[in-house]
């Protein structure tokens, strides 16, 4: 069920990045971290978990997604096809 402030709005634009200021500003902080670190084992530390994170979270969002299309057909009459 949608919660009742919220209408079903079958456009993909619930998958647009809506980033804050405050975020942007924290992303960009880490980054210049990053950016000025020249300990070669911290980075290729980074570098390894960020490839895991990376992975898993690619492999979370298709999964997620493919969810979200199955419960959007079905929201939209088409779960009735399958």
């Amino acid at each position: 069920m949608l919660p009742k402030n919220e209408h079903y709005d079958p456009s993909m634009e619930w998958m647009v990045v809506e980033q804050s200021l405050e975020e942007e500003l924290t992303l960009e902080r880490s980054i210049r971290e990053i950016e000025d670190c020249e300990n070669i084992d911290v980075l290729s530390q980074l570098c390894v978990a960020m490839a895991r994170q990376q992975w898993h979270q690619g492999k979370l969002l298709k999964q997620a997604v493919g969810h979200i299309a199955l419960l959007d057909a079905v929201f939209s009459g088409e779960g009735q096809k399958l």
